[in-house]
């Protein structure tokens, strides 16, 4: 969910109350543009939106939480709007595309001081993206972690991928491989380094460590400080690749798009579960059939 800035103080430049921060924020529950599932912005984010300090925020979350209107309310990162917040115009939670929704997901993950995120993914396209967000909110100092830890699990570059292959006959020459594996390898390299590089700015004790899959994953899976699951599935399409002089008709999928559907432990006993049998699987795969992979 995207804040825009907008002047709430109806009488002049007056100083807002935890209260008149809570009835904005309740009008936008109300009118939809905060819908059941959706996870607010940080605090530093929302004291900087109604120009209040971060206490004046935390008092109006009170109030809202006792209305009933936010649901998984912990220090570690911002609330949700209640899947049954009264007065809201939708009783259930949308997914969102992955593109949209794990930016804000990352941010909130990012505030807390020790971050830990676990991917599978077919390349690195929408994490490096993504991540751009709480990157740029540590640059900017509304949020700073003492450590960064990221592991990446992609397809090796020794295996025949299940996509992309063109629709008919071989890939001879290997181009879609190649451009496949260009791909990966950069978004990666770029993803490290503008991790890194919080290293040095900030003094983040950083750590990102990639390994090698022996097969093509179907999903793409984003686990955040072992408390969120992302779940998203990759569709595969026909699809035209360009090679310059050149194009092939072939089977590939973008993830980008792919709607993102997201588990909290704690949130349902089966939401619970399944971030923590998702969590094992990971932890499985990196310590046993996953192997070293250099991004060159």
């Amino acid at each position: 969910m995207v804040v825009t800035q907008e002047n709430v103080a109806v009488n002049g430049s007056r100083k807002l109350t935890p209260q008149d921060i809570a009835d904005t924020l309740r009008d936008r529950i109300r009118s939809g543009d905060l819908k059941p599932g959706d996870r607010l912005p940080t605090q530093a984010v929302l004291a900087e939106e109604f120009g209040v300090e971060r206490g004046t925020v935390r008092q109006a979350l009170r109030t809202l939480q006792d209305d009933g209107l936010l649901a998984n309310v912990s220090k570690g990162s911002p609330p949700r709007i209640a899947a049954e917040a009264p007065g809201a115009t939708s009783a259930g939670v949308e997914p969102q595309a992955s593109m949209v929704g794990l930016a804000p997901r990352l941010a909130a993950a990012f505030s807390e001081p020790q971050v830990r995120i676990d991917v599978v993914s077919y390349t690195a396209e929408t994490l490096m993206i993504a991540l751009g967000e709480p990157v740029r909110l540590v640059h900017e100092g509304r949020i700073r972690p003492d450590s960064i830890n990221v592991r990446i699990l992609l397809p090796s570059s020794d295996i025949t991928l299940a996509f992309p292959r063109p629709t008919e006959g071989q890939d001879d020459e290997g181009r879609v491989h190649q451009r496949w594996l260009a791909q990966r390898n950069a978004q990666g390299q770029v993803l490290r380094h503008n991790l890194r590089a919080l290293r040095v700015s900030h003094g983040i004790d950083v750590d990102v460590s990639f390994r090698a899959l022996p097969f093509t994953p179907p999903v793409k899976l984003y686990l955040l400080n072992q408390r969120e699951a992302l779940l998203a599935y990759y569709t595969v399409e026909r699809s035209t690749l360009d090679f310059g002089s050149a194009e092939m008709e072939a089977y590939d999928v973008s993830g980008l798009k792919s709607p993102l559907f997201s588990f909290e432990k704690s949130a349902a006993p089966r939401d619970a579960a399944f971030v923590e049998e998702s969590q094992k699987w990971f932890d499985a795969l990196w310590a046993t059939i996953a192997t070293e992979l250099t991004l060159s």
